[in-house]
């Protein structure tokens, strides 16, 4: 479900400055990849408060008691959202970076495999949890969060994400669990802002809306 098509939220101008927040860096980190990059959101601290407004609105009903965050940049929306809402922040971590015992769950990528990481304990059976990222592609590692979360006793109530393409609902499912997107990756058409640092950005009016994975240039910022 995208933010947008909700009654209430069509046409929200709101919408409309995250996703204009959200720097596209063409061909990074490698050949073909339309980096969404949010950190460029975090410094409008306008749309980084209506991001995180947003989703405490739309959860702070639902007796959501767990915010999962996803490594690393589900760690940048997740705790505000937490504390908004009355819930505990959880993080879900690559491996060897928590310190105690822990629950491991693999998922397949493009190119090798990965793996998240939950302490045991953090998460109680019976308890309603929210999974937070900023962008999904294929939806492998939510499905893996959702499967973590779960094998904890966790009823996952839904997934959210900043960003992510319409194309994933339907080809993974997310183990049966709804996904809620605020804005789709934009594509570029005509990149003539001066590069930064060696790097090749683009200015808002060099970009569109409603990119797809039919694009030449895959508009992800990971490989999930």
């Amino acid at each position: 479900m995208f933010a947008g098509d909700q009654n209430g939220l069509q046409g929200d101008p709101r919408l409309k400055a995250i996703s204009e927040a959200i720097r596209v860096v063409p061909h990074f980190p490698k050949p073909g990849i339309m980096f969404q990059d949010i950190t460029t959101l975090l410094l409008d601290h306008k749309a980084f408060k209506d991001t995180v407004d947003i989703f405490v609105d739309r959860y702070r009903d639902m007796g959501i008691s767990v915010v999962a965050g996803v490594e690393a940049r589900g760690f940048m929306f997740g705790p505000s959202i937490a504390l908004a809402i009355g819930a505990k922040f959880v993080p879900l971590r690559k491996p060897r970076k928590l310190p105690g015992e822990v629950i491991s769950e693999s998922y397949v990528l493009e190119y090798g495999k990965d793996c998240l990481e939950m302490h045991v304990g953090a998460v109680q059976p019976g308890e309603r949890a929210l999974v937070i990222d900023d962008l999904v592609a294929t939806g492998g590692t939510l499905s893996a969060a959702i499967r973590l979360l779960e094998r904890a006793g966790a009823h996952v109530v839904e997934c959210a994400c900043v960003v992510g393409l319409r194309e994933v609902k339907g080809q993974h499912g997310l183990n049966g669990k709804p996904l809620y997107i605020l804005v789709e990756p934009r594509q570029q058409i005509n990149c003539s802002a001066p590069s930064v640092n060696g790097v090749e950005t683009c200015r808002h009016d060099d970009l569109i809306l409603g990119a797809s994975f039919g694009s030449p240039l895959n508009p992800t910022s990971k490989s999930d």
